[in-house]
């Protein structure tokens, strides 16, 4: 048996299926990586391979995403409180009492209220476009504001976001052209397949009026930052056009001793950068005495 390969479980939490992958010796430092928006743990599939020599990864799908359960929002509470609720009770369930964490997008809100909650559990954060600052936020958010205002007068405007076209733009935007082959398409379509499900555009439109209330928490996981300094590497594509680079500078007033590495891409950097995002986690959490 391969000890390092991926290994698929599902588990249950609160009466709920959720999806994770996990690879790695349980018994090495452990990396929980929390995806964004419209993705899943699908976008770490080959980051988790490439460092489960040294490390072990866990990546959950969060409900309404990916292979966890979708129930729709009569049946469960789509909010970033909630979401976070189901993750600790994971972390909980599978005994990770020390963990590196990895966020990116609708992952940093979730990973970034446990690591301010429970500072002695983080050895440490990477931000792949994991906002915790108002200069993250780019015109891709404007009609998503509007919404939280006025939802009626603006759900159609949000809606585009659900689209084939928006998704795939997601993937592509600020990518160079010699790194566009680099994108496997069946991650956006994969994407787009949990985007289209039945119901689900109810919980995506939810999720999104949530979304401003993410912005209070704001000053706690600056505080955090300040008052516990972990270490963090940044690994943003400079080029996004969903959290600007302005997010991840903004980063250095509360973290001036972090690593960061603006990257000549786009959102999803790990498709079009895997290899040197690896590199860089490898070597940042073995200079932070975190791994051989």
């Amino acid at each position: 048996m391969n000890a390092f390969a991926t290994r698929y479980h599902t588990t249950t939490i609160d009466g709920l299926d959720v999806f994770y992958r996990e690879a790695g010796d349980p018994a090495n430092p452990t990396i929980l990586l929390l995806h964004g928006f419209p993705s899943s743990s699908h976008m770490f599939r080959n980051l988790i391979s490439s460092l489960s020599d040294r490390f072990h990864l866990v990546a959950p799908d969060h409900i309404g995403f990916g292979r966890s359960a979708a129930p729709s929002v009569q049946e469960f509470t789509y909010s970033f409180d909630r979401l976070t609720e189901v993750t600790e009770a994971l972390i909980g369930e599978l005994g990770l009492s020390r963990f590196a964490l990895y966020v990116h997008d609708y992952g940093a809100p979730i990973g970034l209220r446990i690591a301010s909650r429970t500072p002695e559990r983080i050895t440490a954060i990477i931000s792949q476009s994991g906002n915790a600052y108002l200069e993250g936020f780019t015109p891709f958010w404007d009609i998503l504001f509007a919404h939280a205002k006025d939802r009626a007068a603006n759900e159609a405007g949000v809606r585009e976001y659900f689209t084939a076209a928006t998704t795939r733009w997601q993937y592509t935007h600020g990518v160079p052209a010699d790194r566009l082959d680099r994108i496997a398409p069946e991650a956006w379509l994969l994407d787009q397949a949990g985007l289209d499900r039945d119901g689900n555009d109810a919980i995506q439109l939810q999720l999104f009026w949530d979304y401003q209330f993410n912005l209070d928490g704001y000053p706690a996981f600056q505080e955090y930052f300040r008052s516990h300094q972990p270490p963090l590497l940044v690994t943003w594509g400079k080029n996004d056009e969903i959290f600007g680079a302005a997010g991840a500078e903004a980063f250095r007033r509360d973290l001036p001793d972090g690593e960061y590495h603006l990257l000549d891409t786009g959102h999803f950097a790990l498709e079009t950068h895997g290899d040197e995002i690896s590199r860089y986690i490898r070597d940042f959490l073995q200079r932070n005495d975190i791994g051989d």
